[in-house]
């Protein structure tokens, strides 16, 4: 279904007034709200989407209306307007500089030489022991309305605009902007569900109540059932989720 025209509006309508409401108060004081929907930003990052997005689109949102009150603050002249334009690029640039490093995290592997493949150093019979790893495969399925929980209850999957729904859980809990392709660990520990456009997948610790939204890794099985393994690519080396989160 698709989202309706009053929500969309009244949010847009809310980031409006969240900009005008910079552009009025003193410059020092935007700075300050910046700041600190930045720091919500990264916060949020890895532990709720949807107040990591408020975050991000406060920033973008809010960065206008406090240059525009940097310049009032100058003068209004010639040279204030240029000082604003000048602190958009610079606002602009790290707010995107900010979105890379959150969302398209760089493998730290260095590549002073060729390496051989993984299933090659698997199998070769010099060199230190290998712990061969056996991953069992995902059961990916498709949404359509209501679901069984393996842990009880049912999950409810609500289709939105562009591909996109939210699934909303029995204890109440909310995960929106996620295509309909969905699976759970063979323990039941893990839910994980796709990005639209083959983005990434995002996955949810129910043991501890912690989503994971790494961006363009996808989920290519479970290690004993439990631990999910993630790869950039279909035949690239799969890679624990400890390992991709950086921990």
């Amino acid at each position: 279904m698709t989202v309706p025209f009053g929500p969309r509006f009244a949010h847009l309508l809310l980031l409006a007034g969240w900009m005008v409401l910079l552009a009025l108060l003193p410059w020092w004081l935007g700075l300050i709200l910046l700041l600190g929907a930045t720091a919500g930003a990264v916060w949020y990052a890895r532990r709720s989407a949807s107040l990591s997005e408020a975050c991000r689109q406060g920033l973008k949102w809010g960065l206008p209306g406090c240059l525009f009150a940097l310049q009032r603050a100058l003068g209004g002249d010639l040279l204030a307007w240029g000082a604003a334009l000048l602190g958009a690029l610079v606002g602009f640039s790290l707010v995107a500089l900010l979105e890379s490093l959150l969302f398209h995290r760089v493998r730290r592997q260095a590549k002073a030489k060729a390496t051989p493949e993984w299933r090659d150093m698997a199998m070769a019979p010099i060199g230190p022991a290998a712990h061969i790893i056996e991953l069992q495969a995902v059961a990916w399925d498709e949404a359509g309305g209501e679901f069984a929980d393996p842990r009880g209850g049912m999950v409810r999957y609500e289709a939105q605009a562009s591909g996109t729904g939210r699934y909303v859980f029995a204890d109440g809990s909310v995960v929106d902007r996620l295509s309909p392709r969905h699976a759970f660990s063979p323990s039941g520990r893990w839910f994980v569900a796709s990005l639209p456009e083959g983005r990434g997948d995002v996955l949810c610790d129910r043991d501890r109540g912690r989503w994971h939204r790494p961006r363009g890794w996808q989920l290519c099985g479970w290690e004993n059932g439990e631990w999910p393994w993630l790869a950039r690519h279909e035949d690239d080396l799969p890679v624990a989720l400890h390992e991709v989160l950086g921990e």
